[in-house]
């Protein structure tokens, strides 16, 4: 069986982790691999629905994320999972649990600014918290905590979408994982 791992890439939002998590695993299934997006936006409608955004929910969806990864990875998928995931105790609870389970896990910041996040806006929510429409901005008015040691840090402002894959590729194959 094809060694399968989690790759979480956290960020703000509008850092490019779903742009980069789509255009790794396009790579990756021209290459025969088995890959999943498991994109935070979508697991929040299908498998979180009805969780808020208070810290204790944020950890639940987290924690339900990481989760299915775990058990994708487990079974030879390579899972890429962009979710913001923006504390660090919840991110290390999915890394444990993927160590217990001897699950590879690698961690990628995509450590874009919130400047430039701002300007992407991909789904318009930094206007909205700046017109007072949204509170509750993870990075604006609400914490994320940097991780500490990623296998990979990206700075998606300055490089393609196709470069930020590559790196993240590199890093799999690097691995063996690719």
């Amino acid at each position: 069986m094809t060694t399968g791992a989690t790759v979480w890439l956290t960020g703000l939002p509008s850092a490019g982790k779903t742009t980069i998590a789509h255009e790794l695993a396009a790579r990756l299934r021209t290459e025969g691999r088995r890959v999943e997006v498991l994109d935070g936006d979508e697991i929040r409608e299908f498998i979180s629905a009805g969780l808020g955004f208070s810290r204790e929910d944020r950890h639940t969806n987290v924690q339900r994320i990481g989760f299915v990864a775990e058990l994708l990875a487990r079974n030879g998928v390579l899972a890429l999972v962009p979710v913001i995931a923006p504390y660090a105790d919840s991110r290390e609870a999915v890394r444990k649990r993927h160590e217990e389970n001897a699950t590879p896990y690698l961690e990628v910041h995509v450590a874009t600014p919130v400047e430039v996040c701002s300007v992407r806006d991909v789904k318009g929510l930094y206007a909205k918290q700046a017109a007072g429409e949204l509170t509750g901005l993870t990075g604006v008015d609400d914490p994320y905590e940097e991780p500490e040691s990623p296998e990979l840090r990206i700075e998606s402002q300055h490089q393609t979408v196709q470069e930020s894959a590559a790196a993240v590729y590199a890093l799999l194959n690097e691995r063996g994982l690719a």
